[in-house]
């Protein structure tokens, strides 16, 4: 497990202090692919880089296994640190050096045999599809390409935790999902725990089994990322989820709806079974009321589906509330345009 205690980081600028990271209590499971999300400045990036201490703390404790990174010493924290890969936004890969020469480079570093280096760079060439490649150099290659060379780098020396840096920001869609892919094979397979920084919530969405959600230099929430998309509760976290998961009607069509008909906007939520049940066609055969689809949307998040849909409901009032409470005890949120009915 990582875990971060009482973590506080700040800066000096032109005399004023300026607070990266503010009193972070966070803990990362084991062999699972944990989230950081937040827009530029939250503090995201060097929270990440706390763990394998690139930054170190002002303030606090970096626990990993049990071991206090922060009261390591400098030979001890090189030892560890062969335990941790990591990939960057700009692949960071040796312009002069070839694909094999670049994966190559940690086991240098660390003492690795030539016969050792060999073994685990064709092992490694044919993990991530590039054995085609071994002699080329990083010009020669698409970013996809140069994606999955840092990968290979990264997990040269047998890591125990991938630490991923906006690895997927400088990607066009297409390629984004094939190393996204490849990121969730390295964590089934190899078991190792995988932590990634973005400002795509369509990538947590992606790979995710938890999120922390950063704002100025704090956590603002966290949990699993079923969790956090089924009930998200901070305004930034539901702006994120906004941009995958679309949780508000346009405000002109709201408003035009509840001019003619005052509070007649109900949001309904559906998460896992609920979201496979015809508790819509029932509504509609059971209760005599209008009810009227304005919007629906869904999404997959390990396995389990979060539905949402945007309904007009008129008619009588009692007979609406009957529906309402009919959704709800088959599993159904409901919301009225905003507020809690």
């Amino acid at each position: 497990m990582i875990e971060f205690k009482n973590i506080s980081k700040h800066y000096t600028l032109n005399g004023q202090t300026i607070r990266a990271l503010d009193q972070i209590n966070l803990q990362i499971p084991d062999g699972s692919i944990f989230g950081i999300i937040g827009y530029s400045g939250a503090g995201k990036s060097t929270l990440i880089r706390l763990i394998n201490l690139l930054e170190r703390p002002n303030d606090g404790q970096v626990i990993i296994n049990q071991t206090d990174f922060t009261a390591l010493t400098p030979a001890q924290l090189r030892t560890e640190r062969a335990n941790i890969g990591m990939i960057f936004q700009h692949f960071n890969l040796l312009q002069t050096k070839t694909v094999a020469a670049n994966i190559e480079m940690p086991m240098k570093l660390l003492g690795y045999s030539k016969a050792e280096r060999e073994k685990r760079l064709n092992e490694l060439l044919e993990f991530i599809d590039l054995k085609h490649k071994a002699n080329a150099f990083p010009d020669e290659l698409s970013g996809g390409q140069k994606q999955r060379v840092g990968i290979a780098r990264a997990l040269a020396n047998h890591p125990k935790i991938l630490l991923c840096d906006e690895a997927t920001s400088a990607l066009d869609p297409q390629t984004t999902k094939s190393v996204l892919e490849l990121l969730k094979k390295i964590n089934k397979e190899q078991g190792i725990t995988i932590v990634m920084v973005t400002h795509e919530m369509d990538v947590i969405e992606s790979v995710c089994d938890y999120v922390a959600v950063m704002e100025q230099g704090k956590v603002i929430e966290s949990g699993s990322t079923l969790e956090i998309f089924s009930q998200p509760q901070h305004p930034t976290t539901k702006n994120f989820i906004q941009t995958v998961l679309q949780q508000q009607l346009p405000v002109t069509i709201l408003s035009n709806l509840e001019n003619q008909n005052h509070n007649s906007v109900y949001c309904l939520k559906f998460l896992g079974s609920s979201a496979q049940e015809t508790v819509i066609q029932a509504v509609i055969k059971q209760f005599d009321i209008s009810l009227n689809i304005l919007f629906a949307n869904m999404t997959e998040i390990n396995g389990t589906v979060i539905g949402q849909m945007f309904i007009q409901l008129l008619g009588d009032d009692a007979l609406i509330q009957q529906a309402i409470e009919f959704l709800r005890s088959h599993g159904v949120q409901v919301e009225q345009s905003g507020v809690i009915a």
